[in-house]
């Protein structure tokens, strides 16, 4: 199969292409930018060089359509609201690893990112992409919104706890810190080396994006969840996330509990990985892979139950859980050109 990606010289995209083309099920990979058509990769991301030196091509749809069987788009939002109703239109699957798709009430998107909405015809068709949860629907998709990196840690560490309605609905608090790569490739203030070294700021305190995307979901799985307090961290490295969360317990657990529960939860989840009572995982321990590994604990003082979700935001967070789903849409094996180990130390 020929894919192209959209959006191929900024991190994810970057990502997409170092997995994508050791995929057993994917022939070539064709590489557009908006912002760097006619280039060479290798002018933008050096470490390619001699071994995927593609030129940066025009987005033209049509082009596009005619030798690509699937579209992965690693663009800020707004893009691919505007392109991608054409490629499923023409019978293209799309999987957008931006926002654009992901909240299923336009008027909530538009409160929450600031810009307008996608069409409501191709927002109610959009799949969400959170793999381990939504199999069933992601083998019948055709457009693809894949979740957000806070997302994807806060919810496949909340879900075994909200779906058995262990939790009080009013109690969760997420304290989550990421890597300087998830704010982007591009240059800002706020992510200037002086600005982020030796550092540890706290970012869009209650207006996060992703909060509506997390409550959204969570309210799928019982319909009580309210409002979340959800915060972000930047903290002082390249790549990871840890979402540390805090509910409730409606009655007396504990630890070996929650942990059975979490192993039978995800015993058929190849890229969720369990720690034992007492071990909780470190951001490195997942570096460059497509694994979420969690850890939990009960403070029987409080009630209160304490989990640890850990992942690489470029990978779980974005590019490995992208073509997890691509691997799902299409029937194929899972973990189809995903299986590496994290790079350690």
């Amino acid at each position: 199969m020929n894919i192209a990606i959209i959006g191929a010289t900024g991190y994810s995209g970057a990502e997409l292409l170092r997995f994508l083309r050791n995929h057993p099920h994917v022939r070539r990979c064709y590489l557009y930018s908006s912002s760097q058509e006619g280039i060479h990769l290798s002018e933008s991301f050096a470490h390619v060089g001699e071994i995927e030196d593609a030129v940066l091509q025009k987005i033209d749809v049509e082009q596009i359509a005619n030798k690509c069987e699937a579209v992965f788009f690693a663009t800020p939002p707004g893009v691919s609201s505007t392109l991608a109703p054409a490629f499923i239109d023409q019978g293209v699957k799309v999987i957008d690893l931006s926002g654009d798709f992901r909240l299923k009430d336009g008027a909530v998107y538009e409160t929450w990112y600031k810009r307008q909405a996608a069409s409501d015809h191709y927002l109610q068709q959009a799949v969400y992409g959170l793999t381990e949860w939504n199999k069933p629907n992601i083998q019948e998709a055709r457009l693809l919104s894949n979740p957000g990196c806070y997302p994807t840690a806060t919810l496949l560490g909340l879900a075994p706890l909200v779906r058995e309605q262990l939790i009080e609905e009013n109690s969760i608090i997420v304290d989550a810190k990421s890597g300087v790569s998830g704010a982007g490739r591009k240059a800002s203030l706020n992510t200037h080396f002086s600005e982020v070294n030796e550092n540890v700021k706290i970012y869009k305190v209650n207006s996060h994006q992703h909060i509506p995307e997390i409550e959204q979901m969570l309210q799928t799985w019982n319909e009580r969840i309210q409002p979340i307090t959800f915060s972000a961290h930047l903290i002082p490295m390249t790549r990871g996330i840890m979402a540390t969360i805090y509910a409730k317990a409606k009655q007396p657990l504990s630890v070996d509990m929650l942990v059975d529960l979490y192993k039978t939860s995800y015993e058929d989840s190849i890229f969720v990985r369990i720690r034992k009572p007492g071990q909780f995982p470190s951001t490195k321990e997942v570096y460059g892979s497509n694994y979420c590994d969690i850890g939990v604990a009960y403070d029987e003082r409080t009630g209160r139950i304490t989990v640890v979700s850990v992942i690489d935001n470029l990978v779980k967070g974005a590019a490995g859980q992208a073509i997890q789903n691509f691997n799902v849409m299409m029937g194929w094996n899972e973990e189809s050109g995903l299986t590496y180990m994290p790079i350690y130390p």
